[in-house]
C-alpha cells in the first residue's frame, strides 16, 4: 500500500488533495493541523511513504512538523506545501530535511507526479535487494545495502535523498557534476521543480559531513556549472 498523510488546515485545499491522490491509489490519512499530524505519525509509528506538510498551519507550523518527523525517520518522504513563493520559505523547507517544494497554487497532475516520485525513490530504498556492497573514498564508506554513510567509523544521519547524493558523487570521484546533472539522476528526468533544490541539499550535506562547511574539502563547488566529490 502507498500510505501517505497530509497536514493542511484550509478544507478545500485539502479535500482537493486527498481526492486526487486516493484517486490516484494512495492510502490517505489527512489531519488539519500540525499537532494532529505528529500525533498520528507517532501512533502508526511512522509507518508512512509520504508526508505532505502544508507551511502555514495553526499552531505548529509545518517547518517545524518537518524537523520533528525528519528527526524521527529519514526514510520518508516529505514535500511541503506554501502559498508563499520568498526563495528563503524554500530553503527552510529544505534544510530542515523536506524533500521537495510545492508551491500553492499546483495542478493535480504536478502534484501527483512530485508525491509519485518522492514516493518511488523511498519504495525503491526501502525494497533494495543489492548484495551486500560498500563505496569506500577515504574517510567515508557508503554501505549500499543498509543504504548507511560513516565518516571515519562514526555514522553520519541522511535522508534518502541525501543518500543518492552521496552514492553518485563517491561512485564518481574527482568528476565533475553539473546541477542538472545530479538533478536528473537523483529527483528523475521528470522532475518538476527548481534545480536550486541540488544547492540546498548540497548545502545540508555539507554540515554534515565537513569539518568546517565554510570551507567544504570534499563537495568542491564548480562555479557556474555544479559541484564535484573529493575524498
Amino acid at each position: 500500500m502507498k500510505k501517505i498523510l497530509i497536514a493542511e488546515d484550509e478544507d478545500v485545499i485539502r479535500d482537493f488533495v486527498v481526492i486526487n491522490l486516493r484517486r490516484a491509489g494512495y492510502v490517505v490519512t489527512d489531519v488539519d493541523n500540525g499537532e494532529k499530524a505528529l500525533e498520528v505519525f507517532k501512533k502508526n509509528d511512522g509507518d508512512f511513504d509520504v508526508v505532505l506538510l502544508d507551511v502555514m498551519m495553526p499552531g505548529i507550523d509545518g517547518f517545524e512538523v518537518c524537523k520533528q518527523i525528519r528527526a524521527a525517520s529519514n526514510s520518508v518522504g516529505i514535500i511541503m506545501l506554501s502559498a508563499k513563493t520568498q526563495e528563503m520559505d524554500k530553503v527552510s523547507g529544505l534544510m530542515l530535511g523536506a524533500d521537495d517544494y510545492v508551491t500553492k497554487p499546483f495542478s493535480p497532475t504536478e502534484l501527483l507526479a512530485r508525491v509519485d516520485a518522492v514516493y518511488r525513490r523511498v519504495s525503491m530504498a526501502r525494497s533494495a535487494s543489492e548484495p551486500a556492497s560498500q563505496i569506500v573514498s577515504g574517510d567515508f564508506v557508503l554501505n549500499i545495502k543498509s543504504r548507511s554513510l560513516t565518516k571515519k567509523g562514526k555514522p553520519v544521519d541522511l535522508t534518502q535523498m541525501e543518500f543518492q547524493i552521496m552514492e553518485f558523487f563517491m561512485s564518481h570521484p574527482n568528476v565533475a557534476m553539473e546541477r542538472s546533472e545530479i538533478l536528473s539522476h537523483v529527483w528523475g528526468e521528470d522532475y518538476y521543480g527548481d534545480v536550486k533544490i541540488v544547492d540546498v541539499n548540497i548545502r545540508r550535506l555539507r554540515m554534515k559531513i565537513e569539518d568546517d562547511p565554510s570551507k567544504p574539502k570534499h563537495i568542491l563547488t564548480i562555479w557556474g556549472y555544479g559541484y564535484k566529490w573529493v575524498d
